[in-house]
């Protein structure tokens, strides 16, 4: 769903791109605010005040990749062809690799934590019952 959004500004900026690095973007979160969604660079500061979600949310999101946070919502097709009036660049390929093998949502460490707790207390309960035997 969202690859339909990515072509269409594609066909929309007649082939000039500019590229951000994410330490750019991350700059853009305090007086405007950028968001990353599909590798797409977005300066949504003119919206904040008429995002139906609340301004909050999208400055909180502000200066990283919302791409998670943006599909988990469900925006409907309106709200999809809109980012493309917000639309000034793109994720350079190289920041693209770096988001997808170190994704920065919370689940990817603190499942395997869990994980390794309760792993850690099974063991921990498997032998004492062989030492209690």
């Amino acid at each position: 769903m969202g690859e339909e959004i990515n072509d269409n500004i594609n066909n929309t900026n007649d082939g000039h791109v500019k590229y951000y690095t994410l330490e750019e973007i991350k700059t853009h979160k305090s007086t405007d605010a950028w968001l990353i969604i599909h590798d797409k660079e977005y300066n949504i500061t003119s919206f904040l005040e008429e995002h139906p979600g609340g301004e909050e949310v999208l400055v909180e999101q502000a200066g990283a990749d919302a791409t998670e946070s943006f599909e988990d919502v469900g925006h409907s097709t309106d709200a999809r062809e809109m980012l493309i009036q917000y639309y000034i660049g793109e994720l350079q390929m190289v920041q693209r690799f770096a988001l997808s093998v170190f994704p920065s949502s919370w689940t990817t460490w603190l499942i395997p934590a869990i994980a390794a707790v309760v792993v850690g207390i099974m063991y921990r309960y498997y032998m004492l019952e062989r030492k209690s035997s």
